[in-house]
């Protein structure tokens, strides 16, 4: 599909998933908006990136969790692209214990407010500022979770997932399923549950790197697909749900490779006892 003259709003897009969105989104000529709050220098690569490839780009810093500076966002992105027609919701900050460990500890003092501040606030705040701006007709928000939500700090996974984070995440459906009633039918919501991805919970993380070999094989072993994601295969998932699922609203598509059912085995039927 072409979406030229479309604008789409990716968070995080300096970093591996969001960047593998945002590519997506310019391949097929839609306008990014592409918030960012720190690692500068992946911003600057991205910036270069879209700037190489001529996709029009509104590239700001902006802490989503402040609601006056996300509305200054979207007047920015009103005055540049009039409306926006998708936005995708990447956006999260969870501490993984085996980098940071305990809660306690005097550097975590605040992690568990930016946990839940950054996952649940700042999905709030884009949505309650972008969605004025959604004019347009098929316009969609697509809000991307973690496993997280579903498993807690459980099971081999447990390395990665916080408390604050785990329950941020399990928040995340009850928006979705409230933002898809409130836009009905005109903007399609749905959620986007992602498991062990590449540059998210697992290789190229610094978690990842952390765990032994039998730690990483133990991971892999509870995943049905014996594999982490890529963040292109999130990519072309969110894209799916935001510009082809048109029957498609409300949903949780959970993308985990069967990490949630891999704890479980399925037996060989029993014998019986009847003749």
């Amino acid at each position: 599909m072409n979406l030229s003259g479309k604008t789409v709003l990716i968070p995080g897009a300096s970093r591996l998933i969001g960047r593998a969105i945002a590519r997506r989104f310019a391949q097929a000529g839609a306008n990014l908006v592409l918030p960012w709050y720190d690692w500068p220098e992946s911003v600057k690569e991205m910036d270069e990136e879209f700037i190489r490839s001529g996709t029009s780009t509104l590239s700001m810093k902006c802490d989503l969790r402040n609601l006056d500076q996300v509305n200054e966002l979207l007047e920015r992105a009103r005055d540049e692209f009039s409306t926006i027609d998708y936005l995708v919701n990447n956006i999260e900050r969870g501490g993984m214990p085996v980098v940071h460990g305990s809660y306690f500890h005097d550097h975590n003092k605040d992690q568990w407010q930016l946990e839940v501040e950054t996952t649940i606030k700042a999905k709030w705040n884009l949505y309650q500022c972008t969605k004025p701006l959604m004019t347009g007709p098929h316009c969609a928000i697509v809000n991307i979770s973690s496993i997280a939500g579903l498993v807690g700090r459980s099971g081999p996974a447990a390395c990665f997932f916080n408390d604050g984070y785990s329950a941020a995440n399990s928040a995340i459906r009850n928006l979705t399923e409230t933002w898809a009633r409130e836009c009905a039918p005109r903007i399609r919501v749905n959620e986007l549950m992602i498991g062990l991805i590449d540059g998210r919970h697992g290789d190229h993380t610094r978690g990842w790197t952390i765990l032994t070999d039998s730690e990483k094989r133990l991971l892999l072993n509870h995943t049905l697909l014996e594999r982490t994601g890529t963040p292109q295969e999130v990519a072309q998932m969110v894209y799916f749900l935001a510009i082809e699922a048109s029957y498609l609203t409300g949903s949780v598509i959970r993308m985990d490779g069967g990490y949630v059912l891999g704890g479980e085995h399925v037996p060989s039927l029993p014998a019986g006892v009847l003749g």
